[in-house]
C-alpha cells in the first residue's frame, strides 16, 4: 500500500511536550463514492486544532487533524460530479474524519469548492472554515441577507473583529451594508479591523454601552460573539436591540442566564461550521454554494485573504509552531502552514 507523510498524535498533549505532534507515514486513502482525494498544498491552523490535540483521551491510532486546506484533486469518486482530477480546491473538511495535516487527504465533494482563482494556496487555506463560520452566523443564524440597501440602517457588533472569523466576518458584515463596530483592544489590532471591513471599534476590556453611546448608538441590532460567551455575555444582554440577536461559537461551561432576554424578544442562537457535515444534513451543499460564491468575490477583490504569517513546509515542527501562535491568543489574521 502507499504511504503518504502526515502529522498527528497519540496523547492529548501541550504544545510545549515533544509528542504533541508527531511526524507520521500512514496509507494513501482512496477516494470512493463523494469523495475527492485532494494532494494538500497549504494548511491554516484555528483554535478548534487547538482544542482537538489538546484535550481527549489517549488515541489507539494515529489521529490526524487539521480542518483548512487547499490543494489539487488527484482522484474522484465514482458518484462524484463536481469535480475532475487537476482541479485546484479549497475546503474546511469534518471534524469527525482525519484531517488536512498529511500530504492527502479525503473529502466530501458537498463541502468543497474551486479555490479562488487570483489566491495562491496559502492564501486561500487561510480561509475555508472562518468564512464558513462568519457566513453561516451572518445569513443562516442572524438571518441577514447581503441585499445591502435593506441593511443600510442596522448594526452589528463583533467581539474579537481581529482574529481569524473576525477578519473575515467584519469584510462579509460590510459588504452586507451593515454598520459594524468591532471590538479591538491593541492598536495593530484596531488598525486591522477597521483595514477589513469595521466602520469603528470599542474595547472588549471595558464596558460597552458607554462606548457604543459615544458612537451614537444606544443598542446594536446584532451581536456576533467570538470570544468568551459567558464574561461578553451580560454586556451582550445589555446593548442588544429590542428584537435583536445575538450569536456565538464560543462554548462555555457556565450556565447562561437566556431569561435576560425574555423582555427585549431577543434570540440567542449557536454557531458551528462542522454540524452539516458531522450530521449529514440534507443541505450540506450549502457549503459547497458559500464558498464557490466567496470565491467569486475574491477573484472580484471584493473581498480579501486574511493570512498574515506562512510557515513553509507541513511538518510537526512548523505545526506546532503554528499551534503556540494561535494558543497565544495574540494572532491577528490566519497562520498558514504551505509546501514550498
Amino acid at each position: 500500500m502507499t504511504q503518504m507523510k502526515a502529522v498527528g498524535f497519540h496523547q492529548h498533549l501541550p504544545i510545549t511536550e515533544e509528542n504533541s505532534l508527531i511526524d507520521l507515514e500512514l496509507p494513501r486513502p482512496e477516494a470512493t463514492g463523494h469523495d475527492v482525494l485532494v494532494e494538500v498544498k497549504a494548511v491554516s491552523v484555528n483554535p478548534v486544532d487547538t482544542k482537538v490535540r489538546a484535550h481527549g483521551q489517549d488515541e489507539t491510532e494515529p489521529k490526524v487533524i487539521g480542518y483548512d486546506a487547499a490543494g489539487i484533486v488527484v482522484e474522484v469518486g465514482n458518484d462524484v460530479g463536481r469535480f475532475d482530477v487537476g482541479d485546484e480546491v479549497y475546503y474546511a473538511g469534518a471534524i469527525n474524519r482525519p484531517g488536512s495535516n498529511s500530504t492527502f487527504q479525503l473529502v466530501d465533494e458537498r463541502i468543497v469548492a474551486k479555490k479562488p482563482e487570483r489566491l495562491t494556496f496559502a492564501e486561500a487555506a487561510a480561509l475555508p472554515l472562518t468564512t464558513l463560520t462568519a457566513y453561516e452566523a451572518l445569513t443562516d443564524r442572524l438571518h441577514i441577507s447581503f441585499d445591502a440597501k435593506s441593511n443600510l440602517d442596522k448594526t452589528i457588533l463583533i467581539i474579537g473583529a481581529s482574529g481569524g472569523v473576525g477578519s473575515i466576518a467584519t469584510q462579509l458584515a460590510n459588504k452586507a451594508g451593515l454598520t459594524v463596530i468591532g471590538t479591538a483592544s491593541r492598536s495593530e489590532t484596531i488598525d486591522w479591523a477597521k483595514a477589513h471591513g469595521a466602520h469603528h471599534t470599542i474595547n472588549h476590556h471595558e464596558d460597552f454601552r458607554p462606548q457604543l453611546e459615544a458612537l451614537g448608538y444606544s443598542y446594536v441590532d446584532y451581536i456576533f460573539c467570538l470570544n468568551a460567551t459567558d464574561q461578553h455575555f451580560e454586556a451582550m444582554v445589555d446593548v442588544i436591540a429590542p428584537q435583536g440577536s445575538i450569536c456565538s461559537i464560543v462554548e462555555t461551561d457556565k450556565l447562561l442566564d437566556l431569561s435576560a432576554l425574555q423582555q427585549k424578544s431577543a434570540n440567542f442562537v449557536w454557531e458551528f461550521m462542522f454540524t452539516r457535515s458531522l450530521f449529514q444534513t440534507p443541505d450540506m451543499m450549502r457549503q459547497h454554494d458559500i464558498l464557490t460564491q466567496v470565491a467569486a468575490w475574491l477573484d472580484a477583490e471584493e473581498l480579501e485573504t486574511t493570512v498574515t504569517k506562512t510557515l513553509t513546509d507541513i511538518n510537526a515542527a512548523n505545526l506546532k509552531e503554528a499551534h503556540r501562535l494561535v494558543e497565544s491568543g495574540k494572532t491577528i489574521g490566519k497562520v498558514v502552514v504551505a509546501e514550498a
